[in-house]
């Protein structure tokens, strides 16, 4: 195996502590040369399904890479450490949910392998430090060109722990989802497709109340006015222009939102 000149690294670690400079460390000892992107190390913590919708939605813009990614509130327990397979790179981190969306978006799983080569972590594992003793050294190693299969035993892709679908449904004149994340402008994005705009009118409501308008741009509304638009991820997502959607519409990731043609 060739092996790839790229880890991209994705946590809900922060920056205040010593954690993400520790793994870039374990990188570095095996590999020196491998560059890494950080993705983001500021995933709300234990919130795997934002780190999850994180990585789905940056992988595909990444050159050829070793992903690696850990948001891990299972970390010490019997959870398996993985390691995917898909034509466009490799992924690295707990089996919780947080790598399949975005192994998807890279074409889907071809193998997966269970991490547990004690020969490719760091010394003495510490029972909560995995990204530093166990995943930081695995992926460095896939970088520098091993075998995903040197990891440890096949895993049946059937078996990986998958997060829930999300709650998107569809109606005359209608559509209900459930959100999925709300970034740093507080702009509410939804689990449901851009596609499923089609058909809806520009005068809208959201949640039966909120008067919105349907655009392409945050300035086809004006300042303060709500405006629902399929968003880069080509997800539908909610903004108020110089403003804060999440805080108009009191919603946290799970609820549901309803947006509906205004009668």
């Amino acid at each position: 195996m060739a092996g790839y000149g790229w880890i991209s690294f994705t946590t809900d670690y922060g920056t205040f502590d010593g954690f993400v400079a520790a793994c870039h460390g374990s990188i570095a000892r095996v590999t020196p040369e491998v560059r890494v992107i950080d993705v983001t190390h500021h995933v709300p913590p234990a919130d795997v399904i934002r780190g999850a919708a994180v990585l789905a939605q940056t992988a595909p813009f990444l050159p050829p890479s070793v992903h690696l990614a850990v948001v891990d509130p299972g970390v010490g327990t019997a959870r398996r450490g993985v390691v995917l397979v898909t034509p466009n790179g490799l992924f690295v981190g707990p089996d919780n949910g947080l790598l399949i969306w975005a192994a998807e978006a890279l074409g889907g799983i071809t193998a997966a392998f269970e991490l547990n080569n004690k020969d490719w972590m760091l010394g003495d594992v510490s029972r909560t430090f995995h990204g530093r003793d166990v995943f930081a050294p695995a992926a460095a190693r896939l970088a520098s060109g091993a075998e995903p299969a040197e990891a440890g035993p096949a895993v049946d892709p059937a078996s990986l722990v998958r997060l829930p679908d999300p709650v998107t449904s569809v109606g005359d004149g209608w559509i209900e989802a459930e959100v999925l994340t709300v970034d740093r402008f507080g702009n509410v994005q939804l689990a449901a497709g851009g596609s499923m705009l089609t058909g809806l009118g520009s005068d809208l409501t959201v949640n039966g109340t909120v008067r919105a308008r349907r655009g392409a741009t945050f300035a086809d509304v004006n300042a303060g006015e709500l405006l629902v638009y399929t968003d880069s991820a080509d997800q539908v997502a909610i903004a108020v222009n110089n403003g804060r959607a999440v805080v108009v519409l009191s919603v946290v990731p799970g609820d549901i939102v309803r947006i509906a043609e205004r009668r």
